[in-house]
């Protein structure tokens, strides 16, 4: 009778082995049903037309078009997170275990998923705090340090919300997944996949802000803001569909 290595059978679902054997995560699959397929696809579509109904209002008043979205923004990805993607630890909940005849069940042996409600709320009080991060990031790459506090807060909560959010709701607050997506060693996902996107895109975003046009649209943090909410869609749908599964490297 073959042995079997107790530490191999133990593995949670959702993990692999790389050839050293170390454990690495899995990319994280999109819900299956028919409902949460049709919320991922709308999904791109009204992120694009409540930031193309809002640039105009952007380019007058950054500050005010930014506050007032942000709620909008957190309902569309809260939808989205809920509808789409599995919450935390839904990947390693261990199946009901099976009743001998004649046994009973134990009050509280079955093992429950997580509650989606305490997740997602916990998901947004860690993107709100990692806002501040953000925020302490952009100013390290260049955005104002003593003037324009609002405009740039509210750009990394726009950024947080995108690219950090879906993050959060997935993977929770793990060490070993949030090394390896601080160090861009993750599977693409649509999850990850967004981070990447907000984070070119928020730097390609920066590069018409010096350039001589005279435009009112370059004032900050108005192109900082396009570029993310652009390589959020394009890594999404990227992350979700070539790049699936993928690693840098």
């Amino acid at each position: 009778m073959p042995l079997l290595d107790p530490v191999t059978m133990s593995e949670p679902a959702g993990k692999a082995k790389s050839k050293d054997g170390e454990t690495q995560t899995q990319a994280v699959q999109i819900i299956a049903s028919s409902q949460a397929q049709a919320v991922r696809h709308i999904h791109p579509v009204i992120l694009f037309s409540v930031f193309l109904i809002r640039f105009k209002a952007l380019v007058a008043n950054p500050v005010s078009a930014m506050s007032n979205t942000m709620p909008v923004l957190i309902i569309i990805q809260v939808v989205y997170a809920t509808v789409c993607l599995p919450a935390a630890g839904s990947q390693v909940v261990k199946p009901a275990k099976k009743l001998r005849p004649g046994e009973k069940k134990k009050p509280g042996a079955e093992t429950t998923g997580p509650n989606i409600a305490v997740t997602t709320l916990v998901a947004l009080i860690l993107s709100l705090i990692a806002s501040l991060a953000l925020h302490a990031i952009l100013i390290l790459f260049g955005a104002p340090f003593l003037t324009h506090v609002p405009q740039t807060f509210l750009c990394s909560m726009h950024l947080s919300m995108l690219g950090l959010f879906p993050l959060f709701y997935t993977r929770g607050v793990s060490n070993k997944d949030w090394l390896e997506i601080l160090s861009a060693r993750a599977p693409f996902d649509e999850a990850f996949g967004g981070l990447m996107g907000t984070c070119v895109g928020a730097w390609l975003g920066a590069v018409p802000i010096p350039l001589d046009w005279d435009r009112e649209w370059q004032k900050w943090p108005v192109t900082i803001l396009c570029g993310i909410y652009g390589g959020y869609l394009a890594g999404k749908l990227l992350g979700g569909t070539l790049a699936f599964g993928k690693r840098f490297g």
